[in-house]
């Protein structure tokens, strides 16, 4: 999917003013906070969306369960922000550093960016995010000092610091966080500025700031509205990537996997076109629930423009983890076999891949039944009188004469389906014909008789 160019988020604050913009659209001037009328104005191809709170919030709340892959403490911070604590995980990682490395590549697939910053405590971390981005304080003695030179109105950030109090401090010749904390805490309290003091208490770690912690939910579903309406499949790919991954962070989460999913593609006067993801075994490869998607979406015309995707997912089972073999991955054979079926199932229609499992039937057309391809066979079948052709035809074909046959085996009288209705006495044998073919042929003993063959041995 190409970058939706210049495109600006607009919110009326009131007026009508730009919340938001893409890179695009800052490279032409326009910046947060200006009035429509003037982003236009350096700008005049700009495309304008309105602010949807609770599409953020949902949104949020997506990048919140994708976060739980690196710690489960994990708390959203409204309106725009994650609280990782990471304490418990950090040696995983390999410290800070790597950790943080690990989530921008991880928000490369998602075709996002964020402002990241560690710090002892969340509104120091949140504040350095907001000023200092990939700024790392650690906890030592005094660490909160290096919190002195930022600006005063990140007081108002991330806590209940009123714009009122902000204006207040500016009034008395505040302008940095160093300066209010230098400030006379009685004189405070009485200019009840009593926030200020509890802000800048959890900020130092002087006062708990306790959170709550995200649960992922128990099923997932996310929603991406595209930039523009989509009438081609190939764009979507981009979007939908970033779905997956969404999905292959939550199942990373619950140390789960999953074998179908729904990619459900949004029109605005028709129901969704639905596309069902199905592998043959579970699992939480983004890059191959993409690959099958990509698959149905060659072969699929879209009956109207797609406004947005919507993936659902449920049902995840719990998987151990996988080690690997001295000498190699041993399943790796496998799982080559495995995504070839879930790729003709993707390209040919799921019915059109199919294998064929043993029923516990005497009469050879009934002693078989279609099945999904790594499915478990019954266990219960009992193992056949004798050998069985590979190839059995769907109706047996009558034969002329058995002159020119050589019979090798036999005869296998098979007697059944006398309580059906569709009873059968029946003798077989291998037989050889003059070009070395082996033939499974049979004779029948109930009116009105003849030799028949069945199948073919390879």
């Amino acid at each position: 999917m190409d970058e939706p160019g210049e495109l600006a988020v607009v919110e009326h604050i009131p007026g009508a003013r730009v919340a938001a913009a893409t890179p695009a659209a800052l490279a032409r001037g326009v910046e947060p906070g200006q009035n429509v009328a003037g982003a236009l104005a350096v700008a005049p191809s700009l495309q304008l969306r309105e602010r949807d709170p609770a599409l953020e919030a949902a949104t949020l709340a997506e990048f919140a369960a994708w976060a739980t892959q690196f710690t489960p403490c994990v708390s959203i911070d409204p309106p725009d922000a994650l609280v990782l604590e990471t304490s418990g995980s950090l040696r995983l990682f390999g410290g800070v550093t790597g950790l943080v490395r690990r989530i921008r590549s991880g928000l490369v697939p998602l075709g996002l960016d964020a402002a990241i910053a560690a710090a002892p405590t969340p509104l120091a971390a949140r504040w350095l995010a907001r000023t200092h981005p990939g700024r790392q304080i650690r906890a030592a003695a005094e660490w909160w000092r290096k919190l002195d030179d930022l600006p005063v109105e990140l007081l108002g950030d991330g806590a209940a610091v009123s714009r009122a109090t902000l204006d207040l401090l500016h009034g008395i010749g505040a302008r940095r966080i160093g300066d209010v904390a230098r400030l006379p805490r009685d004189g405070l309290a009485r200019r009840q500025a009593s926030g200020v003091l509890d802000t800048l208490a959890r900020a130092r770690g002087e006062r708990p700031d306790p959170r709550l912690w995200f649960l992922p939910p128990e099923r997932f579903e996310a929603r991406l509205v595209l930039p523009a309406s989509m009438l081609h499949t190939e764009p979507l790919l981009f979007a939908a990537g970033r779905l997956f991954s969404g999905l292959s962070a939550w199942l990373a989460a619950r140390h789960a996997a999953l074998d179908r999913c729904c990619l459900h593609l949004e029109h605005e006067d028709r129901p969704d076109t639905v596309l069902e993801i199905v592998t043959g075994a579970p699992g939480r490869d983004d890059g191959r629930m993409l690959m099958l998607a990509r698959e149905h979406l060659a072969a699929l015309q879209l009956p109207a423009p797609v406004e947005a995707l919507r993936l659902l997912a449920d049902n995840p089972v719990v998987t151990p983890g996988r080690t690997q073999d001295l000498f190699g991955d041993p399943d790796s054979a496998r799982d080559a076999a495995a995504l070839l079926l879930d790729r003709l199932r993707a390209r040919l229609g799921r019915e059109a891949v199919r294998t064929v499992h043993p029923v516990s039937e005497h009469r050879p057309e009934r002693a078989w039944r279609l099945a999904d391809p790594g499915r478990p066979a019954p266990r219960n079948t009992p193992p056949a009188a004798g050998p069985r052709p590979l190839w059995l035809m769907s109706e047996p074909r009558a034969l002329e004469s058995i002159r020119s046959l050589t019979l090798l085996r036999g005869p296998e009288r098979i007697e059944s389906g006398w309580w059906d209705g569709a009873d059968m006495r029946r003798d077989y044998y291998i037989a050889r014909t003059p070009d070395a073919a082996l033939w499974w042929v049979f004779e029948q003993l109930d009116p009105p008789g003849g030799w028949y063959v069945h199948g073919f041995f390879g």
